[in-house]
């Protein structure tokens, strides 16, 4: 009877904690960033392609992420502007199509919030980086009968620090990040 009780809570425990795929839903993600003009005002945009993939828990203990973006699909309202941060001048999306991020460590600090430690890698350059993360809540989807969850990451990088764009007067350095993202159990 013991090893029948003993195996039961071992499976439970097994069970609690079994990692799975998680897939960003795009139609209800976003990832945005802001940056300082002119020293007066912030100029804001996002990238419309992207995937996010996190393997975690059902309560997303422990979680590792895995983000790809297109630096092509930059978007800040402002076609000229966008050509330009396309071009060698800023991201060289022709020589480097990608920013990516693979998580490093996750470290809880509170019910719903947590710290996301990983490898940025954007123009050629490759720098660790911490994201703050909060976990806005976790459903079951009535349409899917699967479970989704709604989290925010955000962190501030130095654009210069990875090679993108000059010192400018006109433009800041720091860049805040934000990744809004409801993704999907896999």
């Amino acid at each position: 009877m013991k090893k029948v009780i003993f195996t039961l809570a071992f499976m439970t425990t097994l069970m609690a904690t079994a990692q799975s795929t998680w897939k960003s839903d795009a139609a209800h993600s976003k990832v945005g960033f802001g940056i300082t003009h002119l020293m007066i005002s912030t100029v804001e945009g996002h990238f419309s392609n992207f995937d996010i993939t996190a393997t975690a828990t059902e309560t997303f203990d422990d979680a590792k992420f895995s983000v790809d973006i297109k630096t092509a699909s930059i978007d800040t309202d402002n076609d000229r502007r966008d050509d330009h941060l396309r071009s060698p001048d800023f991201f060289n999306a022709e020589k480097y199509p990608a920013i990516t991020f693979e998580s490093t460590g996750f470290e809880k600090s509170a019910d719903n919030t947590f710290k996301l430690m990983g490898n940025l890698s954007m123009h050629g350059v490759t720098k660790p980086v911490t994201l703050d993360g909060e976990l806005n809540g976790i459903i079951t989807d009535q349409r899917s009968g699967k479970l989704k969850a709604g989290l925010k990451l955000t962190g501030t990088i130095n654009r210069l620090d990875f090679g993108v764009g000059e010192e400018s007067a006109s433009i800041g350095n720091e860049v805040e990040m934000t990744i809004h993202t409801e993704m999907a159990q896999q």
